[in-house]
């Protein structure tokens, strides 16, 4: 081994007095020299490294929490409960996943939980599915759903559906922007109600 003139990222070096890292090259260390004519090229490619390396981690954890969101379920999704549901939330769901929409409306009604977002999503789905629907009165809770919770995917995705069964395709979109922005990195709420106004745009057309 040769002495190094310096210890840092900041030594010149020559062809005869070449050095390399003692620790690892992403972390500030002392330096020891080697009869190789390759120091100056790796004191610049390690610093290269770690000003890459660093952004592309942060991407990563970035994706992969997001991915980790993805997975998850969603919450207030039809059907879905945890132990922390109000029993007439449980109930409500089991009547909806079942097709019993005016059962779920008569239990919803008793409830009358009209400061929780849920509650008017649910209603307004069962109002909406009912025979025969009730589509004024749905879409009055879906509004206050989304008064109470902006960002409620699922309020959105089926107020886009009652836009579109009124023949309303703009007001379809505006619930598919809104879910684009609620979902950051997609959702199943966003692709259901894209897909559906893909559908109405494809009947549309064959009627023209």
């Amino acid at each position: 081994m040769k002495e190094c003139l310096a210890s840092g990222p900041s030594a010149e070096f020559t062809v005869a007095q070449t050095c390399q890292w003692r620790t690892h090259p992403m972390k500030t260390s002392s330096i020891a020299c080697l009869d190789k004519p390759l120091a100056g090229w790796a004191w610049r490619h390690a610093h290269l490294w770690r000003s890459l390396c660093r952004p592309l981690w942060r991407w990563v954890l970035l994706i992969a929490s997001g991915a980790a969101f993805i997975a998850l379920p969603s919450h207030a999704a039809m059907g879905d409960s945890s132990p922390g549901d109000a029993s007439w939330l449980s109930a409500a769901r089991a009547d909806i996943k079942a097709q019993r929409y005016d059962q779920a409306v008569a239990s919803l009604r008793t409830a009358n939980a009209t400061d929780n977002a849920d509650w008017h999503n649910l209603l307004g789905y069962a109002l909406r599915k009912k025979t025969p629907p009730d589509l004024a009165a749905a879409e009055t809770h879906y509004t206050r759903a989304l008064e109470l919770d902006p960002k409620h995917r699922l309020a959105l995705e089926y107020y886009g559906e009652l836009f579109l069964m009124k023949g309303d395709l703009a007001g379809a979109e505006g619930m598919l922007a809104r879910l684009d922005k609620a979902c950051v990195f997609s959702c199943e709420e966003f692709r259901d109600l894209k897909a559906a106004v893909a559908r109405f745009k494809a009947q549309a057309g064959k009627g023209k």
